[in-house]
């Protein structure tokens, strides 16, 4: 307000002068007399205050020019009605696009009106999307994937049966998102599949084994199967999609598209969702051990021999693992001896891995110092000397829990190598070779796949296990325990590769705390010699899609070795019988909180007793159970062996490394110097139970009073 009084004043005294200096001064010339202010009509006396109000001024307002208004050119865009179904999100973000300062204002038109549209946003199966040019602008391909549940048994669905499930003309159920119902219909016409939520497809599939579900490629995860259509395996990322119909491709068509294109299609960004230039496959074998029978053949039949049947497969992965348990000793004799357990491989057998692709190579196998520490040396030294990438053994601890990092297609994995088992010769120490020894590094390792993990250049974390060796397809309890806390620390992929049968498989989806992953309990043998079951002559092959640095999908590949040497692949009624043994032996999955020593030894005696009285003493054998008399429940025992017998857990109670299980046995039948007894009665046996590195096991039974 002060300043405003202080402006009149001012004017006021500004006026009063202009008017004295009038009265006084010569005449002036018309220049001059042009530049003096204009005054006010109303004459201003001295006696004026400074609170006094100036009338307005004569001064005319000047007229401003007219602000010309802007010429928007109006672009008409028709949008096919699969994708107004397909987002309604996306296609109001397109209406609301303020393209003005480029000149343009979009109007939304329906796709009736198309012919009164200067664009046309269009989708159709991706054999109908034409080439692109000055009108044409693709915006990408967008893939569904029939899926069932990982467990199913089911391969392969063709292309008809998909169609019919989707019309209603063939029995079993179609699940599908909103999203691909509202795309499929300009493939097939209309359907009547049913709608679920991609969050709930998976409890579906479980609850329905016959229902297949469509699930956009990105969406996949390794607790889906994905089958292939007409024999064509999605997953490939050098597959031509021109003939499945369920690629669907996304274009522009109009005057200029390629120019005025990318201005329209912000809100269809995210519609290609398989990009070959991001897709990693990533394969992981078992036992790898050319020796014995396996060297054998390989002399007579030539060293490409065990790779002749299935190389073609494994060499065209981006990435593929062998786990070789042996050390490569120049000129390494040929033993076929039956029980020879000291085993190495000739330089020349290289070849056959080699052949097959191999580009990484596991060393964390109980065999790798057979010739001793030399021999170890040597080895490694046969790896370097070709540039074979290496990890899981070295020359040293050091080197041989180190991580090998690979990348490919933009996918960053760190691989990680552990001995769990026997012998101690074959442990590296901090100046000797060997592999790397899981119980005196457990705590780096844990440590270690956390901070890989954390890593803004690593992507995931592979860790593969030379645990203790097992016949049989599920796990040890302790392997359970001990594999799931690997994954716990953060590896997507945890790998067993020492089992010399195939074990199960446990995948987990992205609401898993730590993302999707899977453990693979144990994959069996690969080139390894062991024909003397259909059990060990069975094999597993991990093939691992990697995609945009996550676990996307893993699938189960199925061998049969034949000859000692040369694994093929299985037959379809082989196959289905190797992956149900697989399924079926699937440990449960945690639910609550981590089992007690007790709960987790409890089980061991209950697996032990069972294999026992159904005859497999081999089986009884691996939990410890090596003998079972009437000892173990009578004060005053003969000798007698049992043979059959029903029994009951009724408690268990222990420390962390040994635990007492009480068992109740009822209808007991024992075999004494060729004679069966029944015992009468129920009698008690306490059976003690020892965790080793080999995991539960029993060390004796003793009868309760």
């Amino acid at each position: 307000m002060r300043s405003s009084r202080f402006l009149v004043i001012l004017t006021l005294f500004l006026l009063l002068l202009v008017g004295c200096a009038g009265e006084g001064d010569a005449p002036q010339t018309d220049d001059a007399q042009a530049a003096q202010p204009v005054a006010s009509p109303t004459p201003v006396t001295p006696e004026a205050t400074a609170t006094a109000t100036l009338p307005p001024t004569a001064t005319a307002t000047p007229t401003p020019s007219p602000t010309p208004t802007p010429a928007y050119e109006t672009r008409r865009l028709a949008v096919d009605d699969a994708l107004a179904a397909f987002s309604e999100a996306a296609l109001e973000e397109l209406a609301a696009l303020d393209l003005r300062e480029q000149g343009y204002v979009v109007e939304i038109v329906s796709d009736a009106d198309v012919g009164d549209a200067d664009y046309r946003l269009r989708v159709a199966a991706a054999a109908e999307m034409p080439p692109a040019d000055e009108a044409i602008l693709p915006l990408g391909l967008r893939v569904y994937v029939p899926v069932q549940r990982f467990q199913s048994l089911r391969d392969e669905v063709t292309l008809e049966e998909l169609r019919q499930r989707w019309t209603g003309e063939a029995e079993g159920a179609l699940l599908l998102s909103a999203e691909a119902a509202a795309l499929v219909p300009a493939v097939w016409g209309d359907g009547e599949a049913q709608i679920v939520h991609d969050d709930d497809l998976l409890a579906h599939l479980h609850d329905d084994d016959n229902a297949i579900g469509l699930l956009a490629f990105d969406a996949l995860a390794p607790t889906f199967k994905a089958l292939k259509p007409d024999g064509m395996n999605l997953l490939d990322r050098h597959l031509e999609l021109d003939d499945y119909p369920l690629t669907l491709g996304l274009w522009l068509e109009g005057e200029n598209a390629a120019d005025v294109g990318p201005l329209l299609v912000t809100p269809w960004a995210g519609w290609a969702n398989r990009d070959p230039e991001r897709m990693t496959e990533l394969i992981m074998t078992g036992v790898t051990a050319m020796c014995r029978l396996t060297a054998d053949r390989m002399e007579r039949h030539g060293v490409l021999y065990p790779a002749l049947v299935i190389s073609d497969v494994l060499r065209a992965a981006d990435i593929t693992h062998v786990s070789n348990e042996v050390p490569f000793i120049k000129d390494c004799p040929v033993n076929i001896t039956r029980n020879n357990l000291t085993f190495c491989s000739d330089y020349r057998y290289w070849e056959a891995l080699e052949a097959i692709g191999t580009d990484i190579v596991g060393l964390s196998g109980n065999h790798v110092n057979d010739y001793g520490y030399d021999g170890a040396r040597e080895s490694i030294a046969f790896y370097r000397d070709r540039g074979i990438k290496i990890y899981g053994g070295g020359l040293n601890e050091e080197e041989a829990c180190a991580p090998l990092i690979m990348e490919h297609n933009g996918n960053r994995i760190a691989f990680l190598a552990t001995l769990a088992f026997q012998p101690w010769y074959a442990w590296a120490t901090e100046d000797q070779p060997g592999a790397c020894y899981f119980y005196n590094n457990k705590d780096r390792l844990m440590t270690k796949i956390a901070e890989l993990k954390a890593r803004d250049d690593i992507d995931l974390v592979s860790i593969e296990l030379q645990y203790f060796e097992t016949y049989h397809p599920y796990p040890t309890a302790q392997q359970v325990e001990e594999f799931r806390e690997l994954r716990e620390a953060g590896a997507d992929i945890v790998s067993g590769v020492q089992s010399h049968v195939p074990q199960s498989w446990e995948p987990y989806d992205a609401t898993s705390p730590h993302g999707p992953g899977i453990i693979v309990y144990g994959l069996g043998n690969f080139f390894f010699d062991q024909m003397w079951s259909w059990q060990t002559r069975t094999g597993l092959i991990a093939r691992h899609t990697l995609y945009e640095g996550r676990l996307l999908h893993s699938e189960m590949l199925t061998t049969v070795l034949e000859d000692y040497a040369q694994p093929r692949w299985a037959t379809p009624e082989e196959r289905r019988g190797i992956l149900q043994s697989v399924h079926d032996a699937a440990p449960a999955l945690p639910t609550g909180p981590r089992a007690t020593p007790a709960e987790q030894a409890a089980p061991v005696v209950g697996m032990a007793l069972q294999r026992w009285v159904e005859g497999n003493r081999e089986g009884a054998g691996l939990f410890g159970l090596k003998e079972w008399t009437d000892a173990s429940f009578d004060p005053a025992p003969v000798g007698a062996t049992v043979q059959r017998a029903e029994w009951t857990i009724e408690g268990a109670e222990g420390t962390p490394q040994q635990v007492r299980v009480r068992v109740r046995l009822e209808d007991i039948v024992t075999r004494h110097e060729g004679a069966e007894h029944v015992i009468e009665g129920p009698r008690r046996t306490r059976v003690t139970v020892a965790r080793t590195y080999a995991g539960w096991q029993i060390r004796g039974l003793q009868p309760i009073p």
